[in-house]
């Protein structure tokens, strides 16, 4: 891991100086890659709490038990009352269904390439490109992929490299994050988990203060 953070640190300078003061980062694999979906599911459009509470509540409704037949057992009614929408409610029960039926094998995903594991992903009701972009990077553990559409990495490039607009300076200098652009986008969540982008208008800023 740290030759693959040296390089980045070489061919991105300013990432290079943030790398320094966060330190070595690793990227965790979720090997459950259906609960990982499921989650995803259910996180969706909620803050990380709110997705949290109602994860939560939905591993006890399954009696920590969760796999595509408990949640074809589970009445709509019973996941409405935990918090769970009727759309996501659709979303769960199609990839159920789909990984019930063999029309979608979660465990073959990792021996596509990136285009192809995506294009398999979002054939199931409500998985759009972002989900499958974050399902290849914390569940495949692939490095490098980079979602153009993740509001988070947005901001991060934003405010690490102070610019105007924080997705075209995502695209910009992804380009100098190949071939570890996953790696890169772990230190731009960094930027919003640690409150750095709340607490400094940049990274320049930030600097002038320490």
């Amino acid at each position: 891991m740290k030759e693959k953070v040296e390089l980045l640190r070489k061919n991105d300078p300013v990432l290079g100086q943030f790398i320094d003061i966060i330190g070595i980062l690793e990227l965790t694999k979720r090997n459950d890659h259906y609960l990982s979906l499921v989650n995803s599911i259910i996180g969706q459009q909620l803050s990380v709490k709110a997705a949290g509470t109602i994860f939560n509540r939905f591993v006890e409704l399954t009696n920590h038990e969760i796999s595509p037949e408990r949640v074809l057992g589970l009445s709509e009614d019973q996941m409405r009352e935990i918090g769970i929408s009727r759309p996501k409610i659709s979303y769960m029960k199609d990839l159920s269904q789909k990984v019930v039926d063999k029309e979608i094998n979660l465990d073959t995903l990792q021996d596509l390439n990136n285009d192809e594991a995506i294009l398999a992903l979002t054939t199931i009701k409500g998985i759009g490109k972002w989900t499958a972009e974050m399902f290849l990077i914390f569940s495949l553990g692939r490095e490098n992929v980079l979602s153009h559409l993740d509001v988070g990495l947005h901001r991060g490039a934003k405010w690490l490299y102070d610019s105007e607009d924080g997705k075209s300076t995502l695209i910009e200098k992804g380009e100098n994050w190949d071939p570890y652009q996953s790696l890169a986008s772990l230190y731009l969540w960094e930027v919003v988990n640690r409150g750095f982008v709340t607490q400094y208008t940049s990274f320049t800023e930030y600097q002038k203060n320490i």
